[in-house]
């Protein structure tokens, strides 16, 4: 994602989910578009169409902050990047609580989404303590 990675930073845990979270999170806005790309009767589009848009962005901004969080020297900037992933995983979380309730067939993988953003959760104290 990064042009110019630290070795070190492909192997820290939280990156590693981070990248799985953002893969799995394309798989499944993909598989939603299938369904939620229809217009109803009046023309008007499935309003959950953009939440899962909106699942790839938080999680392809994800592993981008943590590297730069990694990166930086000073702590105050530091914190800004380790609350904006803070806030990226908060939005993602709750993006998956409002794709559970679309009518698609797809809805049933959101679960292993948020289980992966549990373990993110757990994984992102752990760090944030280190830095």
């Amino acid at each position: 994602m990064l042009p110019h990675l630290p070795s070190h930073l492909s192997e820290l845990p939280i990156y590693q989910k981070a990248m799985d979270i953002f893969v799995l999170s394309r798989s499944i806005s993909t598989y939603l578009n299938h369904d939620l790309s229809y217009l109803h009767k009046d023309g008007s589009e499935n309003e959950h169409i953009y939440f899962s848009g909106d699942i790839v962005q938080q999680s392809i901004s994800l592993a981008p902050e943590i590297a730069k969080a990694e990166q930086e020297r000073h702590t105050d900037k530091k914190h800004k990047h380790m609350a904006s992933v803070r806030q990226l995983t908060n939005r993602l979380y709750s993006n998956c609580r409002r794709l559970e309730k679309c009518n698609s067939n797809g809805k049933d993988y959101i679960p292993l989404l948020r289980r992966e953003l549990k373990t993110f959760k757990k994984l992102q104290h752990t760090w944030m303590l280190t830095l």
